[in-house]
This record gives structure tokens, C-alpha cells and sequence, in this order.
């Protein structure tokens, strides 16, 4: 009886596991969206995925200034150019990475520094300032390394303790950060990483080669042994291998692949008949009441793809002004076991008006979600953490949370995120260019 019970068991979990699979795109990049008019229901198996083919290696040309932070030998058969972000958790997962190339090729790599501060990281540009006083007391990449080491304590607190922890003039340091000395240098930096297609942090260019993402050791080394072969046949043809040899290298980089700041955009979604989507007086808002274009966003707080788009959102944000407004519904699903819970977290919050301070926090954290993040976030917030309990608990905060998802499903948004610009529907992580398209259509009409 026992082995017939355990057999089932079996059989059930890998039913379930191949269904949640399915459910979150079996780990790849795109949201999952369920079968149109049938909820609930399970989808009919679909046929094995055929490979795609990986995406042709793309370049772009990286200056660098003479004052960058560099690690490494000053000229090296390899450059790679890191765009990152102190408060960016893949950023932290790439470091180590980094490390085990510069080890793996002892006096043949070596790593430049560019910020690309994220504005959905509160703590991304301060991080960044504070670095920036630091290089200019030639201590970069020690206090580099303390930011990376603790990340979840970045704070102005932090860094004047890892100031004196790395020996530099205190008073030198906070007057640097006090005064914003590196902003313009900071700024600099992300208009490059936009002019260069870095529109996501890390983004890695390998003697000019783009490579996004936290790639593992793994991934990554055959791609630099690639660039090496490359650098040592640049070097066999005669080129020097002296402080021009990383332009030279980039530059031949950059005439044999396509230019990555040319990729194309994704094609804007077509015309969609638009829907009314019903608003509550105090649903969650950024922006002017009287913008011409309204975005609401139905969302989830564990989903990936919802996390991925944020950058994304602050982008349109920041272009478009006073002529967008961001509105919130929430639709946790129930493959995300913390999906409701932060959904009544975030509610909560909104009642005591910090509904975007928290859901900042739980972006941010994502991957930490739990009760007691949760109350943390409260009390960092500074909510009346009783009265917060208490309506998070309460069955209000629960009725609304359902009655945003049972929109949500008469709509038509059937995954997250789902996006109604004006009431017109545009469905997933989708990038800039493809809002854009869309935004700009509403704005013609007006």
C-alpha cells in the first residue's frame, strides 16, 4: 500500500512540476499567458520547442577616459567594459564571475567600470556618488567591493563606515558626496550605455562584443577564449600590443558584427480595439491626473517578467512626463505562492499612502519575498505597523486585490504583466521601443 501510495505521489509531482514549468516558460524569457476563455483549464501538450538558434554576436564602440576605474594590466589582450549598478542583485552575481576570468587568464584580461544607476534602485545613484568619491582618492574598487559585499545595507551611513574602513579623507569624501562631484561623470556614463544599447544591468562588452546579462563562468569563457583568439591573431598580423590595442581590437570587433545600439526594435504590437478599463478614485497613480495617456499595468509581485519591466515603465516615465500616468491593478497568480501575500502587503501600505514605497521595496527584493521582509519594509517605510497588520488581514484589502484580478481576467489579461495604454492592450516585459510605438499612437490621436 505504502509503494502504491509513493507511486502516485511521484506520478503527481512530476504532473504539477511539468504544468508550473510550463507556466513560467519552462525558464526562458517570455511571460506565460493562459488560454484565452479558459481559466483554470490546463493547456492541450504542445509540441517538443524547437531550438532557436543564439543571437548573432553584436558590437558596439565603449570609450573609455584615461581616469576609468581599471582593474587588471594596463594593457591587456581583453577589455572588458562592465555597465552596472551598486544596488542591481545580477550586477553582485557577476562580480564573482569576473573574478574567476581575471583568474583564469592571469595577465591577459583586464575590467573597466561604468555606472548605469537604475531609477528604479533608490539606493542605485547615492552607491554610485559615494564610488565616485572614492576614485577620486584612488580607492574605487575597495569600496567597489564593500558595496557589492553589502548590498542590502547600502545607505549614507554605510558609506561614510566603508570610507573610513578603506583609510580616505572623511571630510574630503562627504564633501564630494554632499556636493554630487561625480554626477556629471555618472551621467556621462548611462548616455553612453544608451547610445551603445546597454539598456540593462550588467551588460558586459568584451573588447566591444555586447553580452547582457549575469552569465555564468560557464558561459562566458568561451566567448573570451573566442575574443582572445581574435586578439592573438590581431597581434600575429602585426598590431601592437600597447595602449592602442584595445580600440584596434574593438574596432575590428565592430566592423564584423552587427552594431548593437542598431538592434532592432521589437515590432510595436498592432492596433488593438480599445477597452474601458474602470479606475477607482484611489487606485495606486504616478503622474499628472490630467495626462493625455493613461498605462495600467496589471501586476504581480513575484513574477520575473514584471520585475523586468520596471526599468522599462521609469524609462517612459522619464521621456514622456507630464503626458503619462502610471496606474496599478493587481493580479498575483496562483502559481506565486507570495503573490497575494505582498498583493495585501502593498495594499496595506496604500492605505497609509506609501503603496509605491512599498512596491518599490518588494521589486527590489524579489527574491526575499516573506512576511517578515514584509513588516521590515513597514517599519523602514514608516507605517504604523498595528494599523498595518490590521489592514492587511483585513478582508478589504483581500475583496480589492480579487475584484483588480477579476478585471483583470474579464479584460482579457490573462498574464502578467498586462498593460492597457488608453485601453489598448499590450501584453509582456516588452521593451521601450515597442511602448513607445504604442504611446506615441494614443498621443497622435489626441
Amino acid at each position: 500500500m505504502k509503494k502504491a501510495s509513493w507511486f502516485i505521489a511521484l506520478i503527481v509531482g512530476i504532473a504539477i512540476g511539468a504544468v508550473a514549468d510550463r507556466m513560467i516558460g519552462g525558464g526562458g524569457s517570455r511571460p506565460w499567458v493562459a488560454p484565452s476563455g479558459e481559466p483554470g483549464r490546463a493547456a492541450p501538450a504542445a509540441p517538443a520547442p524547437t531550438p532557436r538558434p543564439a543571437p548573432a554576436a553584436q558590437a558596439a564602440k565603449v570609450p573609455l577616459r584615461p581616469d576609468d576605474p581599471v582593474k587588471g594590466p594596463a594593457v591587456a589582450k581583453l577589455t572588458i567594459v562592465e555597465f552596472s549598478d551598486f544596488q542591481c542583485p545580477f550586477c553582485a552575481r557577476v562580480g564573482p564571475t569576473l573574478q574567476q576570468l581575471e583568474q583564469a587568464f592571469p595577465g591577459q584580461v583586464r575590467i573597466a567600470w561604468k555606472h548605469e544607476p537604475l531609477a528604479f534602485h533608490p539606493n542605485a545613484m547615492p552607491a554610485a556618488l559615494a564610488a565616485e568619491a572614492a576614485r577620486e582618492q584612488g580607492k574605487f574598487w575597495a569600496f567597489h567591493d564593500l558595496a557589492f559585499a553589502h548590498q542590502q545595507e547600502l545607505s549614507p551611513a554605510s558609506y561614510e563606515a566603508w570610507a573610513r574602513e578603506i583609510g580616505l579623507d572623511l571630510p574630503r569624501f562627504q564633501k564630494a558626496v554632499a556636493s554630487q562631484a561625480g554626477k556629471a561623470r555618472i551621467d556621462e556614463d548611462m548616455a553612453l550605455a544608451a547610445r551603445v544599447g546597454a539598456t540593462a544591468t550588467p551588460t558586459l562588452f568584451l573588447n566591444c562584443r555586447r553580452v547582457v546579462g549575469a552569465l555564468p563562468f560557464d558561459a562566458l569563457k568561451p566567448m573570451v577564449d573566442e575574443e582572445l583568439r581574435k586578439a592573438d591573431a590581431l597581434v600575429a598580423r602585426g598590431a601592437a600590443l600597447d595602449g592602442t590595442f584595445y580600440d584596434r581590437a574593438c574596432d575590428e570587433n565592430v566592423k564584423s558584427m552587427p552594431t548593437a545600439a542598431a538592434e532592432p526594435a521589437a515590432p510595436a504590437p498592432a492596433p488593438s480595439a480599445p477597452v474601458d478599463v474602470p479606475l477607482r478614485p484611489d487606485d495606486p497613480v504616478r503622474g499628472a491626473a490630467r495626462a493625455p495617456v493613461t498605462i495600467v499595468e496589471f501586476s504581480d509581485f513575484q513574477c520575473p517578467f514584471c520585475g523586468r519591466v520596471n526599468p522599462t515603465i521609469e524609462r517612459i516615465e522619464q521621456a514622456y512626463g507630464k503626458q503619462v500616468r502610471i496606474v496599478w491593478k493587481n493580479q498575483p497568480l496562483p502559481m506565486h505562492p507570495q503573490a497575494m501575500p505582498a498583493a495585501l502587503a502593498a495594499e496595506a501600505a496604500r492605505e497609509q499612502g506609501k503603496f509605491w514605497e512599498m512596491h518599490d521595496r518588494l521589486f527590489q527584493n524579489q527574491q526575499a519575498l516573506s512576511p517578515a521582509a514584509y513588516e521590515a519594509y513597514a517599519r523602514e517605510l514608516g507605517l504604523d505597523v498595528a494599523r498595518w497588520k490590521a489592514d492587511m488581514a483585513s478582508p478589504r484589502a483581500k475583496e480589492r486585490v480579487e475584484a483588480d484580478s477579476q478585471l483583470g481576467n474579464r479584460l482579457g489579461a490573462n498574464g502578467t504583466p498586462t498593460f492597457f495604454v488608453n485601453g489598448e492592450k499590450v501584453v509582456g516585459a516588452l521593451p521601450f521601443e515597442s511602448f513607445k510605438a504604442v504611446i506615441d499612437r494614443q498621443l497622435a490621436r489626441k
